[in-house]
């Protein structure tokens, strides 16, 4: 029988630590490096580490080198990663307030410390000679600001994609290579090396792979062993991965390979090894050298200190908020695995002690903790929509320009929206204005994107699909030329945050309107091809933030009508709204109303009314649906292409009878989301509402089983934020 040696035991031991934090979402290191840390230490001599045999027995002196190795692979690896998820080409596109704090966060603690040092710790007598390399060593350490532990940090509180997070990326990307190029001014010509052979090859490589394709594993093979022979050239572990992956082009197809190859290993096994190896080193209780030790926690927050003021004021004086530059200093202050990884080789290479390796790591989780308890309370990025007023279609005026923006993350969704838009008759007296946001999952690169087309932004990512719905785009304005603009931008974001990108270009774009694409996707015979659970969540999380209206778009195009009796489908397109009161259902009217402009549309408000008069009725809400109604019933007198008429009902099993009979007989139904939960009008359907974001209503019109091209717009009425 086998049985597993003891140093095998180790590391299964612990990488089954780092998989129960970090598993479930590789994307976010922060949370899950505070976890390992601090449960290191816990295994550590600090507290289990007491009980005799314990560390013996767990993890036994021969299994130490097999640790120290994959700590160090783990190091290498995520460095490299990191390298290749930054872009040092968006250096040359930050802003100068990114600049000014950026250098200023680098050049002010480094020389404090040089300062401090040369004018103190250098000439301090009472200081052993074998200190001095370890104190040059923790200045140099706490000045560094690590792109990839800020990165880390924003996905944690989830503002990576907001306007401090943006602030903060662009600020830590340039640090983090200023920081290194000074680092590295005496190696230049092995970087240099590694730029004119590693980019032309890396270029190379893309160039033989089709688009769309990932690139070849041999290639990964071959990129994975450099990251490890770049370790003994000349440059330091921390170094020459960094370089290697900064020469790597981000993004698809090579850079999102390697991310998608080696994420899993790095993020999942060596990164958390690394990590928690840390903190089993770590022993708070054998103290000795007391004075020294002192003295390491005053270099520690002498340092933390001026960092912070070196980002706080300088972002006071690029009129940064006061709240958001204390937010951003702790970012910027923040320590994490890179800080960690140079701890690691100070103590591997005997500069530090036990007991300062134990402080120094110590200091990186107290810190840390502290950066991310301080950020989550300073800043809050939902508070740039509260006290947002009257941004719907509802409360505009009729012949004032209607602004929507859509959505698409397929082709498909902007064929789609362009029927809608169509129907929604542009012309002078009531222009229409359209912005369209191409969301893209965000690969192979750390910092989101946003880019704006009509500036001339090229798509960085080299995605084909775009210049498609640009081409819709044009067609639709050139129809509807003098009457219609539309704007493009395409976002690359991860799929949690996708929702800032919507909401935030919304409230800068004063839209009126979001339309959003249903997560369910259905081919020409009614089958169910797509079913997206990010999709779904973006849209959520959009219904709860958004700073005006919110459509989802069910879009059943695809699907053949069948030809009426006279053999061939009508040429006129019919529109209905569903009505049952509320603010949901106006906004869905009030969308509706300015559609029967044109004479080939016809629009039928149907009106379910219960057949108990006796049921109480919200009575400014009632007063609401009378106006408006009564506004359509004026119009209809007038226009032959609008028609009223309601159907009385007692429960929802009525309703849902003559909606599924309206489903032949129109093109497009509008609907309201959100109604009250005791309408009779809605009787039972609550219990069986499968997708709640689309209300009971949206609900029975997105069922698998309607086979008619109909498609649907479920609708909610902007939530006004309160102050």
């Amino acid at each position: 029988m086998y049985f597993p040696s003891p140093d095998s035991q180790q590391i299964v031991f612990l990488s089954s630590k780092g998989k129960s934090c970090c598993s479930l979402d590789y994307q976010r290191h922060g949370k899950c490096h505070l976890r390992l840390s601090s449960q290191g230490i816990i295994l550590g001599p600090t507290m289990l580490g007491k009980i005799p045999n314990f560390t013996e027995n767990l993890f036994p002196q021969q299994g130490e080198i097999f640790l120290d190795i994959l700590s160090k692979l783990g190091c290498i690896f995520f460095i490299f990663l990191s390298g290749v998820k930054m872009d040092p080409k968006l250096v040359l596109r930050c802003g100068s307030k990114a600049w000014a704090i950026g250098l200023l966060a680098v050049v002010i603690p480094m020389s404090s410390a040089a300062s401090l040092y040369f004018g103190f710790f250098s000439k301090d007598e009472n200081l052993h000679r074998y200190r001095q390399s370890a104190t040059q060593s923790i200045f140099m350490t706490q000045g560094l600001i690590a792109f990839p532990v800020i990165a880390s940090l924003l996905v944690d509180l989830k503002i990576m994609n907001s306007e401090l997070g943006r602030l903060a990326l662009a600020t830590a990307l340039i640090s983090d290579l200023c920081s290194n190029v000074g680092l590295l001014f005496f190696l230049l010509l092995i970087v240099l090396i590694i730029v004119f052979t590693i980019r032309p090859l890396s270029l190379w490589i893309i160039k033989k792979t089709p688009e769309g394709r990932p690139v070849d594993s041999v290639y990964i093979i071959w990129i994975a062993i450099a990251v490890i022979v770049v370790d003994n050239v000349g440059l330091g572990f921390q170094y020459g991965p960094l370089v290697l992956g900064l020469t790597i082009p981000d993004g698809p197809p090579l850079g999102s390979t390697l991310v998608d190859k080696l994420e899993t290993l790095v993020s999942g096994l060596l990164a958390p090894l690394l990590v928690t190896y840390c903190g089993i080193k770590v022993n708070m209780i054998d103290l000795y050298d007391l004075m020294f030790l002192n003295w390491v926690w005053v270099m520690v927050f002498f340092c933390l200190t001026i960092k912070y003021a070196s980002v706080f004021l300088p972002a006071l004086a690029c009129k940064v908020p006061p709240k958001d530059a204390a937010a951003l200093s702790f970012i910027m202050s923040t320590q994490g695995v890179i800080q960690m990884s140079f701890h690691f080789t100070n103590k591997f290479t005997q500069t530090y002690d036990r007991e300062t390796f134990s402080m120094l790591i110590a200091s990186v989780f107290l810190i840390a903790s502290l950066s991310h308890l301080c950020v989550g309370s300073l800043y809050d990025q939902t508070r740039i929509y509260t006290g947002y007023q009257k941004r719907d279609i509802q409360h505009a005026s009729r012949n004032s320009e209607l602004r929507l923006l859509s959505c698409a993350h397929r082709f498909d969704d902007v064929v789609a929206v362009r029927k809608l838009l169509d129907v929604s008759f542009p012309c002078k007296e009531s222009p229409l204005s359209v912005y369209v946001l191409h969301l893209v999952e965000l690969a192979g690169r750390a910092s989101p994107v946003l880019i704006d087309h009509q500036f001339g932004q090229k798509n960085i990512s080299g995605i084909s699909r775009s210049q498609k719905i640009v081409e819709v785009l044009l067609s639709f304005e050139n129809q509807y030329l003098g009457s219609a603009s539309t704007h493009f931008f395409t976002s690359m974001s991860l799929p949690r945050f996708m929702h800032h990108e919507v909401c935030s270009l919304a409230l800068d774009k004063l839209a009126s309107m979001i339309i959003l694409p249903f997560h369910r996707k259905l081919n020409h015979q009614g089958k169910i091809i797509l079913d997206s659970s990010k999709l779904r969540t973006m849209n959520n999380n959009v219904l709860e933030m958004a700073p005006c209206s919110v459509g989802i778009l069910i879009d059943r195009q695809k699907l053949r009508r069948l030809e009426n009796e006279s053999g061939h489908e009508s040429s006129v397109y019919k529109v209905a709204v569903v009505f049952m009161g509320g603010s949901d259902d106006r906004e869905a009217l009030a969308y509706a109303r300015r559609m029967p402009r044109s004479p080939e549309l016809q629009l039928t408000v149907v009106r379910f009314v219960s057949w108990d008069v006796d049921v109480r009725e919200n009575q400014w809400d009632a007063v609401l649906d009378a106006e408006m109604l009564k506004e359509i019933r004026l119009l209809g007198q007038h226009q032959d292409n609008i028609l009223y008429r309601e159907e009385r009902v007692k429960d929802g099993a009525q309703t849902t009878f003559i909606i599924h009979a309206m489903v032949e007989a129109f093109d497009l139904i509008m609907v309201g989301r959100r109604h009250r939960e005791d309408l009779p009008q809605l009787l039972g359907l609550n219990e069986w509402n499968d997708f709640p974001e689309i209300g009971p209503v949206g609900d029975i019109l997105a069922a698998a089983d309607i086979n008619s091209p109909v498609s649907v717009l479920v609708v909610q009425q902007q939530i006004v934020k309160n102050k």
